[in-house]
């Protein structure tokens, strides 16, 4: 989506800023300064790679520096247990997501005898479809409902994408300004908070 009301780089300018509370900014700033993880720290490199090929077909990115969502559920997945809920039928996230990825590279070899990341887009949504409607068999698959999988996948992605700072310039969200109160609110009107104010 694109945003009119304010220039590239207006995220960073805003966290600078007394709008933004001091927890926030350092949160922030560390988002946006990280840079593509190379090495997982949870999942075995086969299974990383996987769910980088995942994300680039989930959300795919047309930017200069892409979000590295692989990276950061990594990094989610190893610091804790998960994010707080689950369905009965489903394991807790560190089960899941490990079984998941594998059950999706086994239905790669078995519908096109490649491996995951070698498939096209035609057949990787193939893949994406059947787990999506609950119709993946296989091992992990009848120890985990693939449809839950799925949902609980992408919504995880979809939460750590709108979680960064590049996505949220994306579609205008200011949010995180989460210190101080605005007084322009009405139609067409901005907002210039000071940087000096912080």
């Amino acid at each position: 989506m694109e945003n009119t009301n304010y220039p590239d780089g207006w995220v960073k300018e805003i966290l600078e800023t007394e709008f933004v509370k001091p927890s926030t900014r350092a949160l922030l700033l560390d988002r946006l300064d990280t840079n593509t993880k190379s090495t997982p720290d949870f999942f075995d490199d086969e299974s990383f790679s996987i769910l980088q090929c995942v994300c680039m077909r989930l959300i795919p990115q047309d930017r200069n520096e892409p979000i590295d969502l692989a990276g950061l559920l990594d990094e989610q997945l190893s610091k804790s247990p998960g994010n707080g809920w689950r369905y009965d039928e489903l394991p807790e996230d560190k089960v899941l997501f490990k079984k998941g990825i594998k059950g999706m590279e086994k239905l790669a070899q078995m519908a096109f005898a490649k491996t995951f990341c070698d498939l096209d887009d035609a057949e990787t949504d193939q893949i994406l479809l059947t787990i999506q409607a609950g119709n993946a068999k296989g091992y992990e698959w009848d120890q985990i409902p693939s449809n839950l999988f799925f949902e609980e996948l992408l919504a995880s992605l979809v939460e750590l994408y709108y979680s960064h700072p590049l996505a949220k310039e994306e579609i205008g969200d200011i949010s995180f300004a989460d210190a101080k109160g605005w007084k322009n609110i009405g139609l067409d009107q901005i907002e210039k908070p000071n940087p000096n104010n912080r």
